[in-house]
């Protein structure tokens, strides 16, 4: 069945603001996108109804504790592995930082890790900051004509003296997919530590961390219509051979391992009531998926993600033809037959990328500018010094129309003076 874009928009309250007399646009999905309204009422119900500490032995605590696990249960079928190798965190970035502080008590001077210049720098930082140890951090160049990783450079970098290979499956600057089962693939034959950032692929493609083979990978909910949140896959493995850092009571048991102090329960409600908003879109809209071993709602979210890409997909590829008619205009990606999510990465002549998202904010089309902590990548492409890039990202409940109309606003703008 194909999607119906005037049931998905109706779920999202957002999408009834107006900006100066304009319908809002939201093209910042890179940065956060909407949420509906179901997940709202997911978190309100929570906090009203169901609001208590964990362990209790009162029925509030315990419908509390309920809540999480089964939010496990369905980010485990998000994700593709068990709900014991689900763990919550205030955000991924805190996540990077937790898991490479436990990392590093087991690394000494001279050993290697390897990140990347694609990188945002939530899986750079955290491991770079290593160095001031005495720990090798190098760092996989990124071919500046094509946006993407450089794989015989990696292949140069590792080394037996590797411990860990941090990369992201989606870069939040410019949209590129890397090849992520085979950086995992090359970093296990060394016996590296992989850590993989899904937070920008996470809402445009299905994940199985059991195919790609990775110790740890983490992803955002409220890039996936969701609250505020760190979500993290820690095979159960790797996770216990991990020295993370807790209070002396806590359980040493996956998941509650790398869990510290009291979770956010209310986001953790709405983040699992984003999945399965996704979950009804691919039960209502995608082929069913009937694979033994696979449950009904895994199936669904698979399903789920092949329609949003479908539908995702040729709106971006117009959206980019039909830009780089505008004079001045350029654009920034991997070339047109390498995998990319729905994101547009641009410049304008003459405009700062800040002036231009400021003049397409004022008509009540939001986008980002800057280097959205993409900072080498930004670096590697030259624009660092003059404001980095324009992004838009689209969203499943982006519109054609909605891009026709920025694309009218973006040639207007080509034509103004500064």
């Amino acid at each position: 069945m194909p999607l119906d874009i005037d049931w998905i928009r109706s779920q999202f309250p957002a999408l009834d603001r107006k900006v100066n007399g304009n319908p809002a646009i939201y093209f910042d999905g890179p940065g956060g996108t909407q949420v509906p309204a179901r997940v709202a009422d997911r978190v309100a119900d929570y906090l009203l109804r169901h609001n208590a500490n964990s362990g209790g032995v009162f029925c509030v605590s315990r419908e509390s504790d309920d809540i999480v696990q089964d939010a496990r249960e369905i980010f485990a079928d998000f994700l593709g592995c068990e709900p014991s190798e689900v763990s919550f965190c205030h955000n991924s970035t805190t996540i990077c930082f937790k898991l490479a502080e436990a990392i590093a008590r087991d690394l000494k001077p001279g050993d290697e890790i390897i990140v990347t210049d694609i990188d945002h720098e939530c899986n750079r930082s955290p491991w770079t900051l290593l160095a001031e140890r005495g720990i090798s951090v190098h760092s996989v160049r990124v071919d500046p004509e094509t946006c993407t990783l450089d794989m015989d450079h990696y292949r140069e970098l590792l080394s037996s003296r590797t411990r860990v290979v941090a990369a992201n499956y989606a870069s939040n600057g410019v949209g590129t997919v890397s090849d992520v089962k085979e950086i995992v693939r090359l970093a296990n034959e060394v016996d590296a530590i992989t850590v993989i950032d899904a937070v920008q692929y996470a809402a445009h493609g299905p994940i199985d961390v059991r195919d790609l083979g990775v110790d740890f990978l983490y992803c955002s909910p409220y890039k996936i219509f969701g609250p505020h949140l760190g979500v993290l896959y820690g095979r159960r493995e790797a996770i216990m051979k991990v020295r993370t850092l807790r209070v002396a009571p806590q359980y040493d048991t996956p998941p509650f391992r790398f869990e510290t102090g009291t979770l956010n329960h209310e986001g953790i409600a709405g983040a699992a009531e984003a999945i399965d908003f996704l979950a009804e879109i691919g039960a209502r809209y995608g082929d069913t998926i009937d694979d033994e071993g696979v449950s009904a709602r895994r199936g669904h979210l698979v399903s789920a993600l092949h329609v949003l890409e479908a539908y995702e997909a040729p709106l971006a590829a117009y959206f980019k033809k039909e830009l780089v008619k505008i004079k001045g205009v350029r654009l920034y990606g991997p070339p047109r037959d390498h995998p990319c999510t729905p994101t547009i990465a641009m410049r304008m002549e003459g405009k700062s990328p800040r002036r231009f998202a400021e003049i397409l904010a004022h008509s009540g089309v939001f986008t980002w500018s800057g280097n959205f902590y993409a900072v080498e990548l930004i670096r590697t492409l030259g624009l660092a010094e003059s404001g980095g890039l324009l992004r838009i990202g689209l969203a499943p409940y982006n519109t054609r129309a909605e891009i026709d109309f920025t694309l009218d606003l973006i040639n207007h703008i080509a034509g103004m003076a500064e």
